[in-house]
């Protein structure tokens, strides 16, 4: 029980600690509204669950000890991640609480284009991120028992890891959505838009390194 809650916090301090996912998640909920921000969560589950079933074939070992695979997907990550900022920052608009509500309203909603969009970014950014598979053979290894069932093992750890990011990145989603209704200001919208171009920029640089 003690390893489990060790487990438990190190995982929480992995989620709580701002990264691409956060960026992304803020860039997509102050543009699009909070149902692109859920979709951004839903694109992070299943980038996760991707990893743990690579973890389970056993192929996590394989791509972190292979140079030329992990760092493909290391550069292709920081790739996509570059161009996401590059595309944030130079976004010609970013809706107002009444737009979107105008959109909801209307016959044929866009807004679900940008919710795709949306799953879309989180999954390729979280698929494209070969340090995640460090984490199910550096970090978990240290909390599993050899002796008992290793996959039964592994998709509980994995699961509390998903669990706790779902719970952390829906409480964002709701906290950015209520500053927003008391920062309703396109400038200060706009501008934040654009800081999260930069900082995303930023990760797909420091990635790539």
């Amino acid at each position: 029980m003690d390893s489990l809650l060790t487990y438990i916090s190190i995982a929480a301090m992995m989620v709580i600690i701002p990264g691409a996912d956060t960026m992304l998640l803020v860039k997509n909920t102050l543009s699009y509204g909070t149902k692109a921000g859920r979709y951004t969560v839903l694109g992070m589950v299943t980038g996760l669950s991707f990893w743990t079933l690579i973890a389970i074939l056993g192929l996590s070992v394989v791509i972190a000890q292979s140079v030329i695979l992990f760092n493909t997907i290391k550069y292709l990550g920081a790739a996509y991640l570059i161009y996401l900022g590059i595309k944030s920052f130079f976004a010609k608009s970013v809706f107002s609480l009444e737009e979107m509500k105008e959109q909801a309203n209307s016959p044929v909603n866009s807004s679900s284009t940008h919710n795709k969009e949306s799953f879309m970014q989180a999954l390729l950014s979280n698929v494209l991120n070969p340090k995640t598979v460090l984490v199910y053979i550096t970090i978990m290894p240290q909390f599993i028992d050899l002796n008992g069932h290793i996959n039964q093992q592994l998709i509980l750890l994995a699961s509390i890891l998903t669990l706790l990011a779902v719970l952390w990145f829906l409480t964002l989603v709701y906290v950015i959505d209520y500053a927003k209704k008391w920062l309703n200001n396109s400038k200060f919208q706009k501008a934040f838009q654009k800081s999260t171009g930069i900082i995303l920029v930023g990760f797909g640089v420091k990635t790539g390194i």
